[in-house]
Formats: structure tokens, C-alpha cells, sequence
């Protein structure tokens, strides 16, 4: 039977899959000898066994027992001696980091035997009663279930009646008090009493971590951070050491840059007399880490040394807690550090002008998701005056929204489509549902290591912390700013998580420095004129141009969008839908076209309609010069271009109640809405069946593309239009419009003198098409995966109706992990797009495919379209650095599947 428990000693960080990412990373540390309380690690595998039965795996019990009679021997001290106990952490360690989402129980061993022997040997009687009542208050709600409320409201009254500002103002005896106040609520809440057998306490508080992994707000998180649900987590069991000894001990948290802009320097928070959760929970607001130098200079020379060597050897940004335990620095944690998108950016520039890094790994470390949030809108402080508060900026960005109090009222409220911030003295693992349903998270207490800044920061939020001129009630649901001014519920508040500041009402917004950039051409001169971010970001696309195999195009329909992509790297237009030239004024000539009695009417409107859109496409074609166009023939039901027919039916209706007659135009508009009423119209007279049945139509639309070449020709340029027909279920149809096409590039090419060659293609977004693109490619030249249709007809659902009625039930019940509409499905839309590539493919070698559908700009559907074979992605403008980015990073990764690992560096 394999091992369920290993000692720190026995494994390393290639092992976070079995020992979680906390255990993994404290072997690691061991392994280079830096200062570690000795431990173990219980294995994923014991968790999964567990939650599996719901019993205790077999002999994990006896293998614990063995671990720890060998950590006792270490140490030279017993669990449960009565005099110097040793006493154990026992915390959570997931493969993937999630911050305070499961449990931790400190303390253990202690009862009311031992705890005379810590007060005797630490000479500290108030040390041992604070550790005695925090076992009491943490093992009360995280095993046996009492909520943290009733141990929190008893610790409040206590230091109410006591005159204490914090748990610092309360002596040994108040301590004492304290601990048999919660083992009353224990009995009271649980009908049993507290175990004070240490083994006892041992056991089931690994087994209430393992349990932890099932939560609500653990599934949430997982959900959020697309973190599977099958992994477990591992419990890491440990020598305590003690921050909480007097002013030569405390705890921290420090990381080797600056993880809201990756800037190197001294950052972090420090408490003193302090054990670790009091630090990242932000309950007391801890000093500067760099203050650590003056209050203990031989640890804090020691704490950097260490930090240069876990950079130097992880070869990133490192997020580390540690323990001084009277002058004794200890390491307890290190990890990959989570980062924003700025510093992500940023440290992975600076690492490979370090050598710690090459440009590959450089690119691997950011993500799309994160360029695109470099690309939003910040405020313009220049036009606002004196901020309310500030605060640390723990997550930059600018939001907007109204302030709410509570989770529940930002869940509440969210749902209802309002932008809200969620304003707390702190933040705990119950308010991720706030959280994420907040645009921004402000709080009055903690630091950059605060559970708010470390969470919002991971899921890309904006978060201001430890704005400690603010009073926060939560109970009355507003807060008073230092200089008096009150702000309720439901005021307007502006987040500024990059200067750390908060403004009342809607602050202006300016393009952020990264889409400086990008709009001024995205290239070197460009960032250097940008400034900030811009130039770590320049390097990161240049690596991606330089390596991605897929192409990048737009989704553009003017030709300001047109241009604007090609000044974002577009290598085309994937995707130009001719519908939208049909809009505004337009819609009379079209009208016209569907109301006309015979084919004579039905040519004057299209003969009308002729001009401009030549004059569409040949604009279009001058801002792509010499790359490719592809234009889509006319694809949504005519219905679309006529007014809604209950605005129509209720003018007639009207007219005729008054007594008079209704506008004969009306009438007829109604008429023909009638007629052409679809029960489903997206499955019904649209794409390729418009051409096919209403004559004209597609020769109108060619003839346009064509004269707008001619004339491009005629100018000097080098305009590559491609024809693309939609909805396509059958070769035949495809074939008959060819044959349309074709003649009607043969008669622009003889009356203008210049041959038109317009590559013919087609759109597969239908199941059929898929399964049959062997048989269609001998009549296209190149397919354009539709992937919004083919997901609607592959799944059967309505985007316009299934997203609002039920998407979220099917998030929270785990049917789908993300929506099929943002994130291609791999294993059923996917799978149709590999059979059509592949028999395409087989049946006309060198045929280009290309996806245009808004999968085409998700960082992950990019990484599958690089796996499956395709020649281009096509997206909207806004989305083609994100495309080119993750093409790059698609392309490094190879084979592997999704988007590679580097989300979880920021996560």
C-alpha cells in the first residue's frame, strides 16, 4: 500500500500533486537547510480516500503515529507532556493555492494539564493562556462545528468589559476566564466537551481539513479559479513556534517584490507578538515589514538572505510567511507568489535582464487574461480633487460602484445588474461571494497581505486596504471618513486600487498606459512613450509575434475598427459582416427590397444599394491593405432590417381606434412581418437559404466586393478580398453559390479590365457541415469556424435565452466549469471542429481554416485552435493582443492542454 504520510525531509516541490502546494514547498525549503520547524505532510491521496468513504483510510492512523513519535525524538518533546509540551499546526495545503479557503488549527496539544507546563517553561503564563484559548476558539468552529460568531462575540465582551482596545489588553487571568467561557459554548453548542486528549485533537483536526476541501466557500473559489474538484488537499502537521511570546517574537508575511507593481525592495507586513493568522486576517493592523530591521536586525538580515536564496532557486516572485520566535527566525510557508497582471508583467522582464529567466519562460509567466486587464480604463485623478481615504493599493484598477456592507447584499445586488464595492473592516473566507460579485473590495484594516489583498489580487479585483481613517460600521451599513463625512449604503464610490484611493461618486476614466500603446502602433517607441508597464508588455508580444504559429485577424465591420485592429497587430479581417452595413438609413433601401412586388422592384433597391456598399467594402480594403478580407454574405433573417412588429401592429391599431387610416407603409411593413414570421428565425431563412431564394442578392453583394478590388487595383493597391458563405448545411448549396460568385467576378473582371480573384469560402457552424466538410471542401477554399452557432446547435441552446434562465445553476451544480459560449467545449464543439479540420484537410491539402466566432479571442479556446491545426483566430479589435499573446504562449506550450500554468502565478 503506498505511503499516505511523508516527512518534510523525504520530498521536494516536484511532488505538489501528492504533498499540496504548502507541503511540496516546506520539503523544498528543508531540503536547502533553511530553517523549518520540522513535520509531515498527510497526502492528497489520504483526503481523496477519506471524502471518497467518508472513513478514516486504513492505516493512516498507525502511519501518523509513526511520524509523529519521530518529529517527538527531533524536537526532544512529546504531544501532551505535561511539562514543555510540544504542540502542533495542522494546516491545509492544496496543489493549487487557495488562500483561507480551508482550515487551519494551531495550537494542538494543548489541555488543562499542559498548558501549566508551556506557562512554567516559557516563563510567560499570559503566552500559554492566549495559546490555550485560541486551540479552544479555532478547534471550536474549524472541528467541532461551533460557529466563529459565538468564540468572536465572548472574546468582544470580554475585551468590552475589560477596557481593552485589542486581545493585547487582556492579562493571564482575563486568558484563563476566556478558555473555560469556550469550553462552555462548546458543551453548549455541541453537546459534548472539548477533547483533551492531544492525539485525540490530532486526528480530528486532520480529518476537519480533509472535510474543509468540500466547503461551500472552497467550492466557490475552485469554481472561480477553474481549480478542479478532484484534487484534495494535503494537511501538513508541524512543530509550533510562537510569535506570540512578547515584543522579541511575531509573525509575518514578505514577498522578494512588490506584488501590486513587481518592483524589487522590502515588502510585506509585520506583527509583533503575533502568531501567523493575526497577520492575514488583518484583525491588528500590522507595520512594514521593512520596520522588522529596527526591532530585530539580525533576523530581518537573516529574513532577506533567505529571501534572495527561495528567489534565486523557484526563479520567481516568492510569497513567504515566517515566524521570530524570541529572536529564532522560522520559515513556515513559501510559495510561488500570487501578483496583478502589472507585476506579472514586470517581474517577468526583470527576471530575464537578471538571467534568472529566458524569454520563453518570460512569456509562459503572463497570461491574456491579464493583458487585457492592463488594457482597462483608469481614472483621470487630475480632474478630481482630495480622495476620501486612502489606503494600501493592494490590486490596481479603477471601479465604480455603489457601496454595500455585507456579501450577501453584493451577491444580492450584483445579480440584479448593479455595480457595487464591498466595504469591510476586514475580509474573511466567508465574503468570497461578495468578493466576486463586487467590482471592487475596499477595507479598513489589514495589508498587502491581508486574506482581501491577497484574494483580490489572484482574481484580478480592485482592493484598497487598511484605510484606517474610515469607520467601518458594518451593523448601521456606512462608514465615517476622518474628516466626518458619512457614506450609507447604496452611495456611489470610486476604487482606485493603483493610487489607494477612494473618491465619492463616478471618477472620469483614461486609457490605461498599455492601450497607449497599442493605439499609438504597439511598438518600441510606442512603450517608451506609454511609460510604466508598457515596455515589460512590448517585450512580452514581441516574444509571442515571434514564436506563434497561428495567425491573428479581426472581426471588423468599418473601416475604423479596421484600422484600429491592423494598429493592434491584426494580420486581417477574419470576419467583415455585411449585415452591419445594412443598418441606420440603410434599412430603407432594404425595406424596399423585401416589399418590392416583383424582381424589376426587388433590382432598383438592390441596384440602390450597390454603391454603398462598394464604397463599404473598398474603405475596408484601403485600411487592410495587402491583407486579407474576409467578407461574409448577408447572413440574419430580412426580418431583422424590418421594424418590431408590436410597434407596427400598435401605430395601425391606433390609427384605426381613432377613426382614421393607418400609413399605408405601415400596413405593408406589417404584412410582411407577418409573412415572414419564423417560429425560430436563427434556424430558419438566414445564411446561405437568403442567397438561394432571393434572387439577386448574392450577385448584388459580390459585385460590390468586386468593383471595390477593381477599384483598389486601379489605385495602386493590394486589396485580398475573400468571399465567405454562411450557414452552409450542404456541399450543393455552397456549389450553387459558387457557380453565382464566380460568374459575377468573370463579368467585373471583363468590364473593368482587371482580373478579380476572390478566394470562396465557407462558414461551418452547423453539425452537419462539421461532419461533412470532407464533401463541402471540394467547394470551399477555406473554412471560418462559426463557433457562437455551432455552439447554440451543437449544445441546442438559445444564447439569448439560456445564459440569463439557467447557466448559473449549471455553474454552481458543476455541469460546466466555465460557459460553452466563452470557452470553447473541447470535447463536443471541439471534437467537431478537429473531425471538420482534419477531413477537410484530407480532402483539399492546404486548406485554411481560421475560427471567427468570440472563442476567438478567450486565452484558452486559442490554446485549443494551436492544438487542433487552425491557420488564424479572429476576434473583436479590443482582442487581438490578448489573441497574439496567448498564440504565443499556445505555441510554447505545445501539446499540453489549456493555457499552461502561468495563471497560477497570479493566482
Amino acid at each position: 500500500m503506498a505511503a499516505y504520510v511523508y516527512d518534510f525531509a523525504e520530498g521536494g516541490r516536484e511532488q505538489a500533486g501528492l504533498l499540496g502546494g504548502k507541503g511540496a514547498n516546506l520539503a523544498e525549503m528543508t531540503r536547502l537547510g533553511l530553517p523549518v520547524p520540522p513535520g509531515f505532510t498527510v497526502t492528497t491521496d489520504a483526503c481523496r480516500a477519506y471524502l471518497a468513504t467518508g472513513a478514516e483510510p486504513e492505516g493512516l492512523r498507525e502511519e501518523v503515529g509513526r511520524h509523529l513519535a519521530a518529529l517527538e525524538r527531533a524536537v526532544g518533546r512529546r504531544l501532551g507532556q505535561p511539562d514543555d509540551p510540544l504542540l502542533l499546526s495542522v494546516r491545509s495545503g492544496a496543489r493549487f493555492s487557495m488562500p483561507g479557503m480551508m482550515e487551519t488549527v494551531l495550537d494542538i496539544g494543548l489541555n488543562d494539564d499542559s498548558v501549566q507546563g508551556l506557562a512554567k517553561t516559557s516563563g510567560s503564563e499570559r503566552f500559554a493562556r492566549d495559546s490555550h484559548r485560541r486551540l479552544l476558539q479555532m478547534f471550536g468552529s474549524t472541528v467541532m462545528g461551533v460557529d466563529a460568531a459565538v468564540f468572536e462575540d465572548a472574546l468582544t465582551r470580554m475585551k468590552r468589559d475589560r477596557g481593552a482596545a485589542d486581545d493585547l489588553g487582556l492579562d493571564a487571568a482575563d486568558l484563563a476566564v476566556l478558555a473555560g467561557e469556550y469550553r462552555r459554548l462548546i458543551r453548549e453548542h455541541t453537546g459534548e466537551d472539548f477533547p483533551e486528549d492531544p492525539v485525540e485533537q490530532l486526528r480530528r483536526a486532520v480529518l476537519a481539513v480533509f472535510r474543509s476541501w468540500n466547503t461551500e466557500r472552497a467550492r466557490v473559489y475552485r469554481r472561480r479559479e477553474h481549480i478542479p474538484d478532484d484534487l484534495g488537499t494535503a494537511v501538513n502537521v508541524q512543530a509550533m513556534v510562537f510569535g506570540n511570546l512578547g515584543a522579541d517574537s511575531g509573525s509575518g508575511v514578505a514577498f522578494t517584490r512588490d506584488p501590486a507593481t513587481g518592483r524589487p525592495g522590502v515588502y510585506g507586513d509585520y506583527l509583533p507578538n503575533a502568531q501567523g493568522e493575526d497577520v492575514v486576517s488583518g484583525i491588528r493592523n500590522a507595520v512594514p515589514l521593512a520596520e522588522l530591521e529596527r526591532l530585530d536586525k539580525p533576523s530581518y538580515d537573516r529574513l532577506l538572505e533567505i529571501m534572495r536564496t527561495l528567489e534565486h532557486h523557484y526563479r520567481d516572485l516568492c510569497d513567504i510567511e515566517f515566524t521570530i520566535e524570541r529572536g529564532t527566525l522560522w520559515m513556515l510557508q513559501t510559495r510561488v507568489g500570487k501578483r496583478t497582471a502589472e507585476a506579472a508583467f514586470a517581474i517577468a522582464a526583470a527576471l530575464t535582464d537578471e538571467g534568472l529567466t529566458g524569454p520563453d519562460e518570460a512569456l509562459a509567466r503572463v497570461s491574456g487574461e491579464g493583458l487585457a486587464r492592463l488594457m482597462f480604463p483608469r481614472f483621470d485623478t487630475a480632474a478630481v480633487g482630495e480622495p476620501l481615504a486612502r489606503g494600501i493599493p493592494a490590486s490596481p484598477g479603477a471601479a465604480v460602484g455603489t457601496a454595500v456592507f455585507t456579501s450577501a447584499e453584493a451577491v444580492r445586488r450584483a445579480a440584479e445588474g448593479e455595480r457595487v464595492v464591498l466595504v469591510r473592516q476586514e475580509t474573511t473566507p466567508d465574503d468570497l461571494p461578495g468578493m466576486i460579485a463586487a467590482q471592487a473590495v475596499l477595507t479598513s484594516r489589514g495589508g498587502k497581505t491581508s486574506h482581501a489583498a491577497v484574494v483580490a489580487r489572484g482574481m484580478g479585483k480592485v482592493c484598497v486596504c487598511g484605510a484606517d481613517s474610515l469607520t467601518v460600521d458594518p451593523a448601521a451599513r456606512r462608514f465615517t471618513t476622518a474628516a466626518g463625512t458619512v457614506v450609507e449604503e447604496g452611495a456611489l464610490l470610486s476604487v482606485d486600487g493603483t493610487a489607494g484611493a477612494v473618491h465619492a461618486g463616478a471618477v472620469p476614466l483614461a486609457d490605461s498606459p498599455v492601450m497607449r500603446y497599442f493605439e499609438d502602433g504597439g511598438t518600441a517607441d510606442a512603450a517608451r512613450a506609454a511609460g510604466g508597464v508598457a515596455e515589460a508588455v512590448h517585450r512580452a508580444m514581441d516574444r509571442a509575434d515571434g514564436v506563434r504559429r497561428l495567425g491573428v485577424r479581426a472581426n471588423a465591420d468599418t473601416p475604423e475598427d479596421a484600422a484600429r485592429a491592423r494598429r493592434f497587430g491584426a494580420e486581417g479581417i477574419g470576419l467583415c459582416r455585411t449585415e452591419h452595413m445594412f443598418l441606420g438609413e440603410r434599412r430603407r433601401l432594404v425595406e424596399a427590397m423585401i416589399l418590392a412586388d416583383g424582381q424589376e422592384g426587388r433590382d432598383r433597391a438592390l441596384a440602390a444599394l450597390l454603391p454603398l456598399q462598394r464604397g463599404d467594402f473598398a474603405a475596408i480594403l484601403a485600411a487592410m491593405d495587402g491583407l486579407p478580407v474576409t467578407i461574409r454574405l448577408l447572413d440574419p433573417p430580412l426580418h431583422e432590417f424590418l421594424p418590431d412588429r408590436t410597434d407596427l401592429a400598435v401605430r395601425v391599431a391606433s390609427a384605426e381606434a381613432a377613426g382614421g387610416h393607418p400609413d399605408p407603409h405601415d400596413t405593408e411593413l406589417l404584412a410582411a412581418v407577418d409573412r415572414m414570421h419564423e417560429e425560430n428565425p436563427m434556424l430558419g431563412l438566414r445564411g446561405v437559404r437568403l442567397g438561394l431564394v432571393v434572387p439577386g442578392l448574392v450577385a448584388m453583394q459580390v459585385r460590390a466586393v468586386a468593383e471595390a478590388v477593381a477599384e483598389r487595383r486601379r489605385a495602386g493597391g493590394d486589396p485580398r478580398a475573400e468571399i465567405m458563405v454562411p450557414l452552409v448545411d450542404t456541399v450543393e448549396e455552397l456549389r450553387l453559390v459558387r457557380a453565382e460568385v464566380e460568374r459575377v467576378l468573370a463579368e467585373v473582371s471583363a468590364e473593368s479590365g482587371t482580373e478579380v480573384r476572390c478566394p470562396v469560402g465557407t462558414m461551418i457552424e452547423l453539425p452537419r457541415a462539421a461532419l461533412t466538410a470532407g464533401a463541402i471542401a471540394a467547394q470551399a477554399e477555406f473554412f471560418s469556424f462559426g463557433t457562437n452557432d455551432l455552439t447554440q446547435t451543437t449544445w441546442g441552446f438559445s444564447r439569448d435565452d439560456v445564459e440569463a434562465a439557467f447557466f448559473s445553476a449549471y455553474l454552481d451544480k458543476g455541469i460546466f466549469a466555465v460557459s460553452p459560449f466563452e470557452t470553447i467545449d473541447a470535447d463536443g464543439v471541439g471534437r467537431l471542429v478537429r473531425i471538420a479540420v482534419e477531413e477537410g484537410r484530407a480532402a483539399r491539402p492546404g486548406l485554411k481554416t481560421g475560427v471567427c466566432g468570440e472563442h476567438g479571442g478567450d486565452p484558452a479556446s486559442v490554446h485549443f485552435f494551436h492544438r487542433v491545426g487552425l491557420d488564424y483566430v479572429s476576434c473583436s479589435p479590443f482582442r487581438i493582443p490578448v489573441a497574439r499573446l496567448e498564440a504565443g504562449r499556445a505555441a510554447l506550450a505545445g501539446g499540453t492542454e489549456g493555457p499552461g500554468d502561468a495563471g497560477d502565478a497570479s493566482r
